[in-house]
């Protein structure tokens, strides 16, 4: 084979321009091996190598990307933008338009009424040649699973910030979780047109409050209402955007009042740049003349790695800057064979693997999101290595079911297209497919799973019961529903009370399911006082020694459990530990899983009010049995009564869920909020001035927020504006114990 046949074939390997080549021999296709100045290829081989590029180019020509930001940022304005001028829609509507159509992405009724995103939607369009796969995520904290498990799934993404709010709470919590999942990103400040845009002050925010490594890759022409175009540090251009809709990108020479900001601004960049990547620095240290194209590759090479971050400007209400930012994504974001994504080998002990994440491995696929459609569960997948064709048979490997692909779709928002077969690097959905969130599947000739995602605690709980009796079935069908869709949505029963308890993130993620029962199921449903999950714990060390005995005739029950329990470490991962320190066979050891039953089982319900004991340590030191009396039922009885017995020596305390609150109001009623949180037992730990606006940040307790965004908006004349999330669950004060046991002992009383 001739030395070109070499080099188109390494040149085939390499994943993408700017990666470097492993120095290792490559092996055929056929077990030969490709070196020195020999090659054995076979006909097969030389066929495989004319059939390769197929996949290699659809890959590299392919991105999956998410955007995400606090809410209101202008993450489905810029969805519903990048629609339109990459054709998959014809007509723009705005999010909270007259025209009342809404924005594509928010395809649910309740969306468009309240003008926000509550579930993520996925959609895919064409830009110059590349495939981008788009998933727009909901910015509210309450939805904040939405984000975590379209990040699970990306390749990268887009982090929408306000030109003029800069970076809020929100912002650092998706931010987090673009971290936690490593997801490569771009940064893209919007609003430029409204009054106090200051982009460079929120690129000074990012670096500060995010801890990016960012410079910018444009420069604005004028702001606020004299926004027209954008220069492009890497191209050394300047861009207007003209039409109706800003659909014709226009090329022009920078504007003399900008150049020297321009030059000063592209050199930061080459600085900011050269810092993180080896070859840029070379050629900047060596002042080097350098090019657009090994500026852009140096981009490239360093916001793959995660070292960098490039921020792009623009309005996309304005229908300005949308087009360079999808340039962006194309020239700086990976492909999917560019990311690292492992697997876990369940054959050996759940060794990681890293996957090839191309379509000529085994199938390996992730179910991420669960919705239930017209025609039945519709289940999104990521494929991340092989291929998936209509009528294959899968197997899902944390179940171990064989289920067949009755049906394969692409989602665009709520439409959907049939496709025939899809391979690595696509996200997909498929119907009839019974399975839960965060399940893989895989063409049964491996037995991988993929790492989970994050799922926070609920941290509010309401009871909730249907009107009238006979749309029991509907209000169950329902709640199943939506507790397989979203996994921060618990369902539960109260013991004492036999009420259906809902739980959740927050107020809004609870009203927004409890209107959805009313609206898709059609059944009213009464909601009880909304309910905060407290939890107890134990403060000291305390003994117990309980000897369980009953005589009755024929076979008694007899059990001695002796040890102490401890409070855990405050940061320990596990809430409840069960350690067996008994040496010899005081007690049968097939009786110490019915004591740590038992005792677990005590735990469930503390005495103080009635919630779970948490950060408790319980250790068995000794005991007794009995040769005929005893049992698995007296040793859990004795475990049980033990617990209950030495728990208030142990000075139990109620712990309360606190919520981080960031507060947005104007100047003029600072003191008014600041007295109010004050009221509310709230601790303020910062306190930040943004133009006429005061940023409060405060440690509240979840209890004395209920109704809070209407005390609020009757505070400041509607101006204000709030967010807030879990941020520990920490002890009550002595009184605030007093009063809930009280609250407690009476509803006791009163069955």
């Amino acid at each position: 084979m001739a030395r070109s046949g070499i080099s188109r074939l390494i040149s085939s390997v390499r994943r993408s321009e700017g990666h470097k080549l492993r120095p290792l021999s490559i092996l055929a296709f056929d077990g030969t091996t490709l070196g020195g100045g020999r090659l054995a290829m076979s006909t097969a081989v030389r066929a495989k190598e004319e059939k390769e590029p197929w996949w290699r180019e659809a890959m590299d020509k392919m991105r999956n990307i998410g955007i995400s930001a606090h809410i209101d940022s202008g993450k489905t304005t810029l969805t519903e933008r990048v629609l339109f001028y990459t054709g998959r829609i014809h007509e723009i509507h705005e999010v909270r338009g007259r025209d009342g159509v809404g924005a594509k992405m928010d395809s649910m009724d309740l969306e468009r009424e309240k003008g926000i995103t509550i579930q993520s939607a996925a959609t895919y369009c064409t830009w110059n040649g590349y495939q981008v796969n788009i998933i727009d995520t909901p910015g509210h904290v309450d939805f904040t699973i939405e984000v975590e498990r379209a990040l699970r799934v990306l390749d990268g993404a887009i982090l929408v910030l306000c030109s003029v709010g800069g970076v809020q709470s929100q912002s650092i919590t998706v931010d987090r979780q673009m971290r936690r999942y490593e997801v490569p990103r771009l940064a893209f400040i919007n609003k430029l047109d409204r009054m106090g845009a200051d982009p460079w002050k929120v690129l000074d925010q990012a670096r500060s409050k995010l801890r990016h490594h960012s410079a910018a890759v444009q420069v604005p022409i004028g702001l606020e209402e004299e926004f027209q175009g954008l220069v492009d540090l890497v191209e050394l251009k300047a861009y207007y955007f003209q039409g109706s809709n800003g659909e014709k990108v226009v090329a022009a020479d920078i504007p003399q009042n900008l150049e020297a900001l321009v030059a000063e601004k592209r050199h930061e960049l080459i600085e900011v740049v050269s810092e993180v990547d080896d070859k840029l620095a070379e050629s900047f240290l060596n002042d080097e003349p350098i090019s657009p194209i090994d500026l852009k590759m140096a981009i490239r090479r360093a916001t793959v790695a995660r070292k960098f971050v490039p921020f792009y400007m623009g309005s996309a209400f304005k229908n300005k800057g949308v087009q360079p930012l999808l340039d962006g994504v194309l020239h700086y974001l990976p492909c999917p064979t560019e990311v690292e994504n492992f697997a876990l080998d369940q054959e050996k002990s759940e060794e990681k693997i890293l996957l090839s994440g191309t379509p000529s491995g085994p199938l390996v696929a992730l179910a991420f999101k669960l919705e239930e459609g017209r025609f039945g569960q519709l289940t999104y997948l990521r494929i991340y290595e092989g291929v998936i064709r209509k009528g294959d048979f899968l197997i899902n490997v944390n179940t171990g079911k064989k289920i067949k692909v009755p049906r394969l779709v692409r989602m665009h928002s709520d439409e959907m297209e049939d496709i025939q077969e899809a391979h690595a690097g696509q996200i997909v959905a498929v119907f009839g497919v019974d399975c839960a969130s965060g399940d893989t599947f895989t063409d049964g000739s491996v037995r991988y799973t993929m790492t989970s995602m994050n799922v926070p605690e609920p941290v509010m709980s309401l009871a909730v019961s249907p009107v009238s009796k006979d749309s029991g079935g509907q209000f169950s069908k329902a709640l199943n529903r939506f507790q397989k869709e979203d996994p921060t949505f618990r369902v539960g029963l109260d013991p004492e009370s036999g009420q259906t308890i809902i739980s959740g993130m927050g107020e809004l993620h609870l009203d927004i399911y409890v209107e959805r029962i009313r609206r898709e199921y059609k059944v009213d449903a009464k909601v009880g006082k909304p309910r905060v999950n407290f939890r107890e714990t134990v403060t000291q060390r305390s003994d117990f020694d309980y000897l369980h005995k009953k005589q009755s005739g024929g076979q008694g029950q007899y059990g001695r459990v002796c040890g102490y329990i401890e409070p855990l470490p405050m940061d320990s991962p596990t809430k409840f530990e069960f350690d067996n320190h008994i040496i010899g066979q005081a007690i049968p050891s097939n009786f110490i899983p019915a004591i740590e039953k038992g005792f677990r089982e005590a735990s469930n319900s503390g005495s103080l009010i009635g919630h779970p004991v948490e950060n408790v340590r319980v250790v068995l030191t000794d005991g007794a049995s009995h040769a005929v009396d005893s049992s698995e039922l007296a040793f859990k009885l004795a475990a049980i009564y033990a617990f209950r017995k030495c728990y208030s020596a142990a000075k139990p305390v109620i712990l309360e869920p606190v919520m981080k609150v960031e507060l947005k109001v104007p100047t003029e009623f600072q003191g008014t909020i600041t007295g109010d949180i004050n009221k509310r037992k709230g601790l303020i730990v910062g306190n930040d001035q943004e133009g006429d606006d005061t940023v409060v940040l405060a440690h509240v307790p979840l209890n004395n927020m209920f109704g809070y965004s209407t005390a609020l908006r009757s505070m400041t004349q509607g101006k204000g504006e709030f967010t807030m999330e879990y941020l520990e669950h920490s002890p009550v004060s002595q009184d605030v114990q007093m009063q809930l046991i009280n609250a407690y002992t009476a509803t006791k009383a009163a069955e």
